[in-house]
């Protein structure tokens, strides 16, 4: 009965909430007379004419100079008349309900005659507050562009615009959120990118119900193919040139108004451990770089397992030398090393957490005074081993190693699992704990694909430019994970070094 009752309760709320919503302009003009912001005025007694706009959001010197001077006019009777004097693009009359709403909220100027209740002359203009172009924070590299995405959606794709000017870019908007109104732009290429996986993202786009859109991430959750796991299966990047070159193999982006991040996909496991820094460099820095990343992730995600489990089952796999030092290290501490290693992991993560939710000067002073006093403070008092403490620093220095901050995130949760595993059945409990993440992977996909392509399912092709990267003349297709209408990239000279002008076209 209770559950009835409180069912019954939302549904006279959604009904409530139906009828107050305004059916005709004059309803809707009233709801937005409530606003302190909200301006409408007529120029004289006699003048037909109205004006509606919020002043917030508009910029004044258009309503002064663009539109007051021509409706001073007196010869002008006719919204048709009006739209014609008002030298402002984009400038027109609209009939529907729900798409004056719409202009008048984003930052249009509704002029209203009083004959034609039902009808009204949209003017823009909105008054956008932007921020200068910075250098990418997250993603910075030493060389390359230095050029990051912002806010606003238009300065986004202006950016992706002049990397790809082609006729072939195709973007499409959708207007996300039931209160933000959130604009999201789906880009791909024409003739390039998969018609599957472009109406795969439209549609999971358009199949969004919730309220509020604020940032690509929600775009990101709401659409993944398993919003349940803790691996992301959309790259977020802030650099628009790693946009442009995704674009360019063969994938779909998605760029969300107000959000200074694009998500591009469908994407893969390795591809998450790749800077884009990587291809301004020569190939065998680029390749040992990459390598040096992916062993840094695994060190940082067993190294504490392991010495959890070696120094709880597995003794007689040490060296009779490094275990008396580990032995001596040990004498004195009064707990097991299952809680050794919880106590520094946790004691790592709350300053990082500190770090990054402080300012950036006292940010850096909390996380180097703080790891130095706690850490010296801890092995004095004898609560830890200092080779520990070692082996902590040197994972946690390892993870931040991963180029995409969100697969950062991910490692640092994966270490606890395999701590407890290691606690519990030592080598035994790291293995089982590295067959269930394996699995999970395995079935895992990124907007239809597999996630652990090129390994699983084995494409041999696409492995130049996965755990290294061969020369930019030995990559001559796009890979084969994305499924490119175009797979052929250009073709190589004879001698294999160098680029004809003609290959670049299939």
């Amino acid at each position: 009965m209770p559950k009835q009752s409180k069912q019954g309760r939302f549904e006279r709320k959604i009904r409530k909430q139906k009828r107050s919503s305004a059916k005709t302009l004059e309803e809707l003009l009233d709801l937005c007379r409530r606003s302190n912001d909200f301006h409408s005025f007529k120029q004289a007694d006699d003048n037909p004419f109205e004006i509606y706009y919020f002043s917030s959001i508009v910029k004044s010197n258009v309503i002064h100079e663009q539109i007051l001077p021509v409706l001073a006019n007196k010869q002008l009777k006719t919204l048709v008349g009006v739209k014609e004097a008002i030298r402002v693009e984009e400038t027109k009359i609209e009939h529907q309900l729900a798409k004056i709403e719409q202009a008048l909220m984003r930052g249009e100027v509704l002029i209203c005659l009083q004959q034609a209740p039902t009808e009204a002359l949209l003017v823009p203009a909105e008054q956008a507050e932007t921020r200068s172009i910075n250098p990418p924070e997250v993603e910075f590299s030493v060389v390359g562009p230095k050029e990051a995405f912002v806010e606003p959606l238009s300065t986004n794709i202006n950016l992706v615009r002049k990397r790809l000017p082609i006729p072939d870019l195709v973007i499409t908007e959708r207007i996300v959120g039931h209160l933000s109104k959130t604009k999201v732009a789906i880009l791909h290429i024409d003739g390039i990118t998969n018609n599957q996986v472009v109406q795969t993202v439209t549609q999971r786009i358009e199949d969004i119900g919730f309220d509020e859109i604020i940032d690509s991430s929600y775009i990101a959750q709401l659409i993944s193919d398993d919003s349940n796991s803790i691996f992301p299966q959309l790259i977020d990047t802030e650099r628009p040139d790693r946009v442009a070159a995704m674009l360019a193999e063969g994938k779909v982006a998605v760029i969300v108004d107000g959000s200074p991040h694009a998500l591009t996909g469908p994407t893969s496991f390795v591809e998450f451990f790749s800077a884009f820094e990587d291809y301004f460099l020569p190939w065998p820095l680029a390749s040992a770089f990459r390598l040096i990343r992916l062993c840094a992730v695994l060190f940082s995600i067993l190294s504490t397992a392991l010495y959890v489990a070696v120094m709880t089952y597995h003794y007689e796999m040490i060296p009779t030398q490094l275990l008396n030092t580990l032995v001596s290290s040990r004498s004195g501490i009064p707990f097991p090393p299952i809680f050794e290693a919880l106590i520094l992991e946790v004691v790592i993560e709350l300053l990082r957490e500190a770090g990054a939710r402080l300012p950036n000067k006292i940010g850096q002073t909390i996380g180097i005074v703080g790891a130095i006093v706690i850490g010296t403070a801890a092995v004095e008092a004898g609560l830890t081993s200092n080779i520990l403490l070692i082996i902590v620093a040197l994972t946690a220095l390892a993870s931040f190693t991963t180029p995409i901050y969100q697969m950062g995130n991910t490692i640092r949760l994966i270490r606890f699992p395999f701590i407890l595993a290691a606690q519990w059945l030592g080598f035994l409990g790291v293995a089982a704990c590295f067959a269930l993440i394996l699995s999970h992977l395995l079935v895992l996909t990124s907007l239809g694909q597999p996630y652990l392509a090129p390994i699983y399912p084995l494409r041999a092709t696409d492995l130049k430019d996965s755990f290294f990267r061969l020369p930019f003349y030995k990559q001559k297709k796009r890979p084969v994970s994305v499924r490119a209408k175009k797979r052929k990239r250009f073709s190589s000279s004879h001698d294999g070094n160098h680029l004809k002008k003609s290959d670049i076209e299939e």
